[in-house]
């Protein structure tokens, strides 16, 4: 079987992150989630890439550079509750329709990114803190 990275490659990777980015900098249904980002989001495309580029099975580009991080810890300082969740994972599903992502790499990321988006949540409603920072998991 076949990882995400051997699938799409560094350069298929960089495509899917800027395509998430710009639906994000674009769609009404991603403006909780935009709200939350500097209007620069080229920094963010190339973390984003780099991060998933490891998290798929390539060069762990992303911890080369910044270090070893765990998921929840820069996304802590903002309120991701169901509503920012989802957004999130709406924007990356067109990404992959839109870069032309195969039905089997869709498959292989469903979950992965859905636990991905459940970890970073860290609010049950969107701005309403979770109890002894306690992180909602779904």
């Amino acid at each position: 079987m076949s990882t995400p990275y051997q699938l799409l490659g560094e350069a298929g990777i960089r495509e899917l992150c800027n395509a998430f980015y710009d639906i994000m900098d674009s769609a009404p249904e991603a403006a909780t989630i935009r709200r939350m980002h500097a209007a620069d989001l080229g920094p963010m495309k190339e973390k984003l890439a780099e991060y998933l580029t490891g998290w798929m099975g390539g060069p762990p580009l992303y911890a080369n550079k910044y270090g070893s991080v765990c998921m929840t810890e820069p996304h802590a300082p903002y309120r991701i509750g169901p509503v920012e969740r989802d957004e999130w994972l709406w924007c990356m599903n067109q990404a992959l329709a839109q870069t032309g992502a195969s039905e089997e790499l869709k498959q292989m990321l469903e979950i992965p990114l859905q636990r991905i988006a459940a970890a970073i949540q860290n609010r049950e409603e969107s701005g309403t803190p979770l109890a002894d920072g306690v992180i909602a998991v779904g």
